[in-house]
């Protein structure tokens, strides 16, 4: 499997975290299990080629919204995909599905045009402003002195924009941290230190948690938010 990103511009930096490509390296005739792990993220995503199954046939194009578990599926040998991950407060700029009804599950959706979402985004400045400043805080504290909201109000603002509390979702960006940029690293417990997690074992025990796998593991088989 052949998984790229590439950053957004960073006018988009705290609505959009990147666009990704998938493509398979096999044939149609054979299926490829993989795994999605929590990112913190709502995927829109366009297959332009070959089949993909999660609890079942997926459509051609279709948005799968926050996930806090690992999530198995499956793509044909001969799959190709275009996708924009985009925090999940910018999704009300761009769909009408409520975030609760996407939680954990996926649906169709209209074939999306990236660059014109990308657009529509743009104009949205103060909501990327904030979402610049969670994504970058290291606790709710930080979130919280970072926007400007009181706790109570932070909290409020997650339950509409996000669809879970604070210290839920920082815990998805922290796990997501480690993940993303574990291959390659010598060290765990240097990389459970660098990413915040209090030690090894804490780091360990979330890996068990939202990769279903341990560190080690997820280190050989990482690609971006995908097991392979």
């Amino acid at each position: 499997m052949d998984y790229r990103e590439t950053p957004p511009p960073p006018h988009l930096a705290g609505l959009v975290k990147a666009r990704w490509t998938l493509t398979g390296e096999g044939t149609a005739d054979l299926w490829a299990e993989q795994q999605a792990t929590p990112d913190g993220c709502v995927e829109i995503i366009r297959r332009i080629r070959g089949r993909s199954r999660w609890g079942g046939e997926q459509p051609a194009c279709f948005v799968v919204g926050l996930v806090d578990r690992p999530q198995p599926f499956e793509i044909s040998g001969d799959a190709a995909f275009q996708a924009l991950r985009i925090w999940p407060w910018a999704w009300r700029l761009i769909g009408d599905i409520p975030l609760a009804a996407l939680h954990g599950r996926w649906q169709a959706l209209p074939c999306p045009d990236f660059a014109a979402i990308e657009t529509r985004l743009s104009a949205a400045t103060e909501l990327g402003r904030i979402g610049t400043a969670l994504v970058a805080a290291p606790s709710v504290a930080a979130m919280s002195d970072a926007t400007g909201m009181n706790p109570r109000t932070l909290q409020r603002w997650f339950a509409r924009h996000v669809g879970m509390p604070p210290r839920r979702y920082l815990q998805l960006l922290r796990f997501q941290g480690a993940f993303e940029t574990l291959p390659g690293e010598a060290s765990l417990a240097g990389h459970a230190a660098a990413q915040g997690f209090a030690d090894q074992a804490h780091m360990a025990r979330t890996f068990r948690d939202l990769a279903g796998v341990p560190a080690g593991t997820a280190r050989r088989r990482a690609r971006g938010p995908f097991l392979t």
